[in-house]
């Protein structure tokens, strides 16, 4: 599930002594975009969510309620079941968003973490498969989905991630991609994630536009995470 190419590291501001500035600490989230978005191999985009792993458990050992290392935890919990086809892996990152959606099911960042749950596993493993094995259900998927954005307000990268998702599932689904997909090239970018996804919908508008669905499905494919990590 979860978030996001050309999202530089945070680096500290320069001190006045004569050693050069030290790089910033990578955050989980730093090092998940990096892995889902930047990375063109399994098995470096695997070591990076073992990376992004660790860094969630250290921050949860001394701040067990720090909401922002469990939401990360699970993302890369559920990255690593997309890559391996690991069910007890997917069934936890389950687990752990629907725990944070029930502590705050106003998180527009959360509603979004279980869409992508739900949809990413019909579209990984096809609809009768992922509701078997796993109970994913694209009626909840989409729900939560149309959530997300609503929650979000002017954000292009939930606008973004619903275009893409929505095309990706259905490429007749022209009207209603484009229309969230011109929504977020419009809106202002606040965060990376932002510009990375305005940067992605650029790519994808004109087939959109042309009315081209099954252009803009494949397109949509390569933007998400890990569309660019071969086996």
């Amino acid at each position: 599930m979860t978030v996001m190419r050309g999202v530089p590291l945070a680096i500290l501001a320069p001190v006045v002594i004569a050693a050069a500035p030290a790089p910033a600490p990578e955050t989980p989230r730093d090092i998940l975009i990096q892995a889902a978005f930047q990375t063109a191999d399994k098995a470096t985009a695997l070591a990076l969510i073992g990376k992004a792993i660790q860094r969630a458990d250290a921050i949860l050992m001394t701040d067990p309620r720090n909401r922002e290392a469990a939401m990360q935890r699970g993302i890369a919990i559920g990255y690593r079941a997309k890559l391996t086809r690991s069910r007890s892996d997917a069934q936890m990152s389950r687990r752990i968003f629907e725990s944070l959606a029930a502590a705050d099911p106003n998180d527009a960042e959360v509603q979004l973490l279980i869409a992508g749950w739900h949809l990413d596993a019909i579209d990984d493993l096809g609809g009768l498969v992922a509701r078997t094995a796993l109970g994913a259900r694209h009626n909840v998927g989409q729900a939560a989905l149309d959530r997300a954005v609503a929650l979000a307000g002017n954000r292009p990268f939930f606008a973004g991630m619903a275009a893409l998702m929505r095309i990706r599932h259905d490429d007749d689904d022209i009207a209603a991609a484009r229309r969230l997909a011109e929504e977020a090239a419009s809106a202002p970018a606040a965060t990376p994630l932002d510009r990375l996804m305005k940067r992605s919908i650029d790519q994808v508008l004109p087939a959109l536009r042309a009315g081209n669905g099954k252009a803009a499905q494949a397109i949509a494919r390569k933007l998400l995470p890990f569309g660019r990590v071969g086996t």
